[in-house]
């Protein structure tokens, strides 16, 4: 279990679920008052930068009287691999399982100017948005620069903005971050996911 070398939790108070990670609530707090639980050890994310919001959320609630919470935060991550992902947000499945109209847009690198320049025309952009609020929901970068484009598409999330923001911003030429806007000039409706043969 991720917290045996924590010693005995249970001695202590603390509850643990069924994997070992340690419980909390939306402001990381365990079952023993005054005792948070941060990073690896409650489950909620293992990667530094959910790690450190952690940190950002306990920190703001306790010494700047904020009220930030774990289910304010968009799940995000990258795989450094070649060529990157980025991801944000819903997968594709999770959107179906919604049942609510929504929308998708998908770029094969080949289409992109700077991956043909750099000979790096390997994966894909794909963006889906919420189709009554304008809303991005999700969106996988498996492209040259993924992983740092993502956060353009994070930063609007987190702003709970329309993707038309990002549709009609002016971006630098010649970029991967460029096709963007093209991209969610191109949605279409997301369809339902074939039958399993």
């Amino acid at each position: 279990m991720i917290t045996e070398g924590l010693g005995d939790l249970d001695k202590a108070g603390i509850a643990t679920d069924a994997r070992g990670y340690i419980t909390v609530d939306e402001e990381l707090r365990t079952s023993v008052p005054g005792v948070w639980a941060l990073g690896d050890a409650n489950g909620r994310g293992a990667f530094t930068h959910t790690s450190y919001n952690d940190f950002q959320i306990v920190a703001g609630n306790l010494l700047d009287g904020e009220k930030r919470r774990l289910s304010d935060r968009i799940p995000t991550y990258a795989l450094f691999i070649d060529p990157p992902l980025g991801r944000v947000g819903m997968s594709e499945a999770e959107v179906r399982a919604r049942g609510k109209p929504a929308l998708v847009g998908v770029m094969p690198m080949t289409r992109v100017g700077r991956a043909k320049e750099r000979g790096e025309t390997q994966g894909f952009m794909k963006v889906l948005v919420d189709a009554e609020s304008e809303r991005i929901l999700g969106a996988a970068l498996l492209c040259i620069e993924g992983d740092e484009i993502v956060h353009s598409i994070l930063d609007v999330m987190a702003a709970d903005a329309s993707y038309k923001v990002i549709e009609r911003a002016v971006h630098i030429h010649p970029t991967v971050s460029e096709l963007i806007p093209t991209l969610l000039g191109q949605l279409e409706p997301l369809k339902e996911a074939p039958a399993p043969r």
